[in-house]
């Protein structure tokens, strides 16, 4: 009787080791499956090409706000317009301080002729045009900023203002960044440098997509970290894949040459 229990007991023992072997195979991770033996796998993040955090010229109110976060907008697109009639009112005055200073000297010329001034007279109207110049000029720069147009194509990141609030100059307003092209960041040992050029190319798995895209080297930096022995590496996706984001990360698939 103890020998069928002990022939029991065994055949019980081995197929539950068989069932938790086959569940250890099912939970193998999506994307794994196809990473051949002599690969290497190393965290990358993407990150747009071209970024920028537009902040306001001006101190003002803001009129429009015509983008919201996430957006995607056209360059030349008006993003921001702001409340400009103090700054359009001086520059009015500035006009106007222009054509009396020219008014000014053209009458002292005629003067100058009838020998009724001297030339200290006539060189001082001429100053007072020049500063009237420059402060038209100065007026009409700041004009400039009251309307923010998209300096290229991309995505809003982040809207840090609201309409109808008042602004300082230097103010951050829009977070822009071009996603046309996204670079991925990563770090590898400093001995790869022998064989890993710009323009060589391998793969990425996204863990947000769960997807494979291809990639090319653009470059590596300039400096080695000598506590890590890796250098930072920056690659682009070779193609346009609207699924991809700033800010996603994966892994780098790698083949070192034996």
């Amino acid at each position: 009787m103890k020998g069928v229990l002990s022939a029991l007991m065994l055949g019980l023992s081995c197929a539950l080791v068989s069932t938790g072997d086959a569940s250890a195979q099912d939970a193998e991770p999506v994307g794994l499956q196809r990473f051949t033996a002599g690969q290497e796998v190393m965290r990358a993040q993407l990150s747009p090409q071209r970024f920028t955090t537009l902040a306001a010229g001006l101190s003002a109110r803001i009129n429009t706000l015509s983008v919201h976060e996430g957006e995607r907008f056209d360059e030349g697109q008006v993003l921001v317009e702001f409340d400009c009639g103090q700054q359009t009112a001086q520059l009015n005055k500035a006009n106007a301080q222009l054509s009396a200073a020219q008014n000014q000297h053209q009458g002292n010329q005629h003067l100058a002729q009838l020998n009724a001034i001297g030339q200290v007279e006539l060189r001082s109207s001429e100053i007072e045009i020049a500063k009237a110049r420059a402060d038209l000029a100065y007026l009409q720069e700041i004009r400039k900023h009251c309307i923010i147009h998209a300096p290229f194509s991309g995505r809003v990141g982040e809207v840090q203002v609201r309409a109808l609030q008042f602004i300082q100059a230097g103010q951050p307003l829009l977070e822009l960044i071009d996603d046309s092209t996204l670079e991925l960041e990563f770090r590898v040992p400093s001995r790869w440098l022998s064989w890993l050029q710009p323009e060589y190319q391998f793969e990425v798995h996204i863990d947000e997509t769960e997807r494979t895209y291809p990639v090319r080297l653009l470059r590596t930096a300039a400096r080695v970290d000598p506590i890590s022995q890796t250098i930072r590496a920056i690659a682009v996706i070779d193609g346009h894949y609207s699924e991809l984001i700033a800010g996603m990360s994966g892994r780098i698939l790698l083949n070192p040459p034996q």
